[in-house]
């Protein structure tokens, strides 16, 4: 967790509940309870209004709140919008993930935002079909952010069956299949593989550096040159 992100979670948690311990903030935000005092001290130091000391607690005294977020109605339907689409096509952690965003907002923003975020009328409905996947978008999206090859089964337009090791780059979705850019090993090319075709995935522990070459901004760049070129007719 960022640490901009667990001063603002430690003033959450003592704006919604009377008094609370070191102990009590350390395991919720799951850090140390000294880095917890280092957080209280400077909150204090910054004029947060929080009263209480070491082995007895904290609390806030009332009236403070954060200074709002100036959204416009259009970015706030954009924000809702974007947040039930995630909730809606991603996987289980993304979806929380993007709930606790709406949930971060709604908390700091004037009232008749927050009337407009609760009333917007722009729906991502979750009983769609999607072509069903064995890959875990977590596991995959955490192998993306920390650069390892990720392994696995695939079966292309044909159904020839190959076993495929890559770099993996991104992620993208075109309801309603999610496709993987990335750098095949086995072809010395890019590639984009469908995760509906994909079985007995598993992320390796070889980790490997954006090169020249092999790089997302490349897949992007070769894409856009080759959606320039004429096609046949």
């Amino acid at each position: 967790m960022r640490r901009a992100d667990r001063l603002f979670d430690i003033i959450q948690i003592l704006r919604l509940q009377k008094l609370t311990r070191a102990q009590d903030l350390a395991e919720k935000l799951e850090v140390s309870e000294r880095t917890v005092y280092r957080d209280i001290r400077d909150l204090m130091a910054s004029g947060v209004p929080i009263e209480g000391e070491a082995g007895v607690g904290y609390i806030m005294r009332g009236g403070y709140d954060l200074p709002p977020i100036m959204f416009d109605e259009e970015e706030i339907e954009a924000l809702v919008l974007g947040v039930r689409i995630v909730e809606s096509w991603a996987d289980p952690r993304l979806a929380k993930a993007a709930a606790n965003v709406i949930a971060k907002v709604e908390s700091v923003v004037p009232q008749r935002l927050r009337r407009v975020m609760a009333e917007t009328a722009l729906l991502a409905p979750g009983d769609h079909y999607a072509e069903p996947i064995a890959v875990d978008l977590t596991d995959l999206r955490g192998a993306i952010r920390s650069l390892r090859k990720v392994e696995f089964s695939y079966r292309d337009r044909e159904a020839a069956a190959t076993r495929r090791q890559v770099r993996p780059l991104a992620l993208a979705f075109y309801g309603p299949i999610w496709l993987l850019a990335s750098w095949c090993e086995l072809r010395q090319d890019f590639r984009a593989f469908r995760l509906d075709r994909m079985s007995d995935f598993e992320v390796l522990d070889a980790a490997f550096v954006a090169e020249p070459g092999k790089s997302l901004a490349d897949y992007l760049a070769r894409d856009a040159e080759q959606d320039r070129q004429p096609r046949a007719t």
